[in-house]
């Protein structure tokens, strides 16, 4: 994910040339009616694959998408996955399946728990929950000044010190769907010294580095600081943003600022329920 900005700029700048078109990532095909692929043995055809949505009562706008293949078996699973994966990237487009599906699964007929739906609908209904889910969240924000703040204390397996400062107002926030993509960032720093914590001096400059990329990611134009969590040589900020392509573009810029001075990587994931901070709100379904 991190890397879609960089690839689409890129090929944004590529040159014009007879005969030649430039794309960032793999488009959708226009007739799938004739198109099929054959991998480890299976074909994936659009003729003979069905899907069925999983709804959520507590996560109304994920989109829960299981394909139904007709020769799948458990033992088969991984290779038929991969090659539904592949398959929808050319139905609907590898950005697409990115965007508009939170999780993928794949199953049999005969293991199948909804209502069987010709996977040539996919692309409808995909663009009908985005298209819904565009509607119900554009410009919503969420204002930081009042939230409060929870700091968590433990012990690791390893016997060291983990420490978190975690913004649990938001965590409450029925809003999280809106800011759908998390980022994930790791400093890394020697803590042999002070029980696997950073130095006073280390500490002082992540600090720095978290001031200057929230004030480059403000909460007003859709940027959310959740926290931190520091342990074992470690500091790890998460951030919820409502796109992928700014965040990853900022990033970058800060971590080449900072890069004889702090060791910096960062991972970004769609979580619209933001499933993973459940450690630290134990409401989150």
């Amino acid at each position: 994910m991190k890397n879609i900005a960089f690839v689409e700029t890129l090929v944004g700048s590529a040159p014009t040339l007879p005969n030649w078109k430039f794309t960032a990532l793999k488009p959708a095909i226009e007739d799938m009616e004739k198109f099929k692929i054959t991998m480890y043995g299976f074909s994936f055809d659009i003729n003979d694959m069905y899907f069925y949505p999983i709804e959520h009562k507590y996560r109304p706008d994920d989109v829960d998408i299981v394909i139904v293949h007709p020769n799948y078996t458990e033992e088969d699973k991984a290779n038929i996955a991969h090659g539904v994966e592949i398959f929808l990237d050319n139905y609907i487009g590898e950005l697409n399946s990115i965007i508009t599906i939170d999780s993928l699964n794949v199953t049999s007929t005969d293991q199948a728990a909804g209502e069987l739906i010709p996977l040539i609908k996919l692309k409808d209904y995909l663009i009908w929950r985005e298209k819904e889910f565009v509607e119900k969240y554009t410009d919503v924000r969420h204002e930081t000044e009042n939230d409060s703040y929870t700091a968590f204390e433990g012990m690791m397996q390893n016997d060291l010190p983990i420490l978190a400062i975690i913004n649990t107002t938001l965590l409450d926030w029925d809003g999280k769907a809106s800011h759908p993509w998390i980022v994930t960032l790791r400093i890394n720093y020697d803590g042999t010294s002070t029980n696997g914590m950073p130095d006073q001096t280390t500490y002082d400059l992540m600090d720095k580095f978290e001031d200057d990329l929230m004030a480059r990611l403000p909460h007003d134009i859709g940027y959310l600081n959740i926290g931190r969590e520091t342990a074992d040589n470690i500091r790890e900020v998460y951030l919820a943003c409502t796109e992928f392509r700014k965040s990853s573009q900022i990033i970058d810029q800060l971590i080449a600022q900072y890069r004889n001075r702090l060791e910096i990587d960062y991972a970004i994931y769609k979580d619209k329920y933001w499933k993973s901070f459940a450690r630290f709100n134990k409401t989150i379904e």
